[in-house]
C-alpha cells in the first residue's frame, strides 16, 4: 500500500501467489542434509533460497516445462493432505505467469528465487537524501572521510555533541545510508558500518567504528 498525492494505492510488492508458491517449494524440495531454506526481505526484494538445487534426474528444461520429481515424499503428502499444494508442477506454472525464468537462479547447490519490489515502492535515493538537512549531511560527509573515527573523535571534527553524533548514526542507518558491517565490539553504539551507495559521493567504506 503506498499514499499518493492524499489517495491510497492499493498494489502488491511482488505477486503473492507467485511467491507463496516459491516458499512452499522452497520447504518441501529443499535439500534438509545440506541446510534449511532461507527467506529474506531487502528495501527493493524478497529472497527465497533452498538448499540442494534440483532433484537428481530433473534437468533445467524440465523443470522450466513444469516438470517436478518430489525430494522429500513424506513432506510432499502432508502438504497435500493439507491442501498446500495441488498436481505436480502446478505450482510452476503458477509462478512461470507472474514472472519470467530471469527471477531463478540454479546452482548444482542451490536454488535461489528473487523477487523484485515493484518499482512504486522502492525508495529513491534523491527523496532519502532530500530528507537530510544541510546541518546533518556535514555529520555524513565526515564520516565518510573518516571512516575509523569513533564517536568522541567525529564530535570534535563537527563541533556537535556526541549524543547528537550518536543520534544521527542512528537516523543514517534507519535510512539505509549506513550499513552494519561485521560484528559488533562489546561497547560499540552501532558497531561499525559502511556508508552505502544510498549516500551518493563516494560510495560504501571498508569500514567505521562508532565506538565511544
Amino acid at each position: 500500500m503506498k499514499f499518493i498525492c492524499g489517495h491510497r494505492l492499493e498494489k502488491e510488492r511482488v505477486n503473492t501467489i507467485a511467491l507463496r508458491e516459491v516458499v512452499i517449494n522452497a520447504i518441501v524440495h529443499n535439500d534438509y542434509t545440506k541446510g534449511f531454506p532461507l527467506i529474506e526481505i531487502f528495501t527493493d526484494r524478497i529472497v527465497v533460497t533452498s538448499c540442494g538445487g534440483l532433484v537428481e534426474g530433473l534437468s533445467e528444461a524440465d523443470f522450466f516445462k513444469c516438470r517436478s520429481m518430489p525430494r522429500n515424499r513424506e513432506l510432499m503428502r502432508v502438504f497435500r493432505d493439507m491442501e498446500l499444494v495441488e498436481q505436480i508442477g502446478s505450482g510452476m506454472s503458477r509462478i512461470l505467469k507472474a514472472y519470467d525464468c530471469s527471477i531463478f537462479e540454479l546452482t548444482p547447490s542451490f536454488t535461489v528465487v528473487t523477487f523484485p519490489f515493484e518499482q512504486a515502492f522502492i525508495p529513491s535515493n534523491d527523496k532519502i537524501i532530500g530528507k537530510i538537512s544541510e546541518k546533518t549531511r556535514m555529520t555524513l560527509d565526515v564520516v565518510k572521510e573518516n571512516p575509523t573515527a569513533t564517536i568522541p573523535a567525529l564530535s570534535a571534527l563537527t563541533g556537535k555533541s556526541q549524543s547528537t553524533i550518536s543520534r544521527e548514526l542512528k537516523e543514517y542507518q534507519a535510512a539505509g545510508l549506513l550499513r552494519p558491517r561485521g560484528r559488533e565490539k562489546k561497547g560499540a553504539v552501532g558497531g561499525r558500518m559502511n556508508v552505502t551507495d544510498k549516500a551518493g559521493g563516494g560510495g560504501r567504506l571498508d569500514h567505521f567504528n562508532t565506538r565511544r
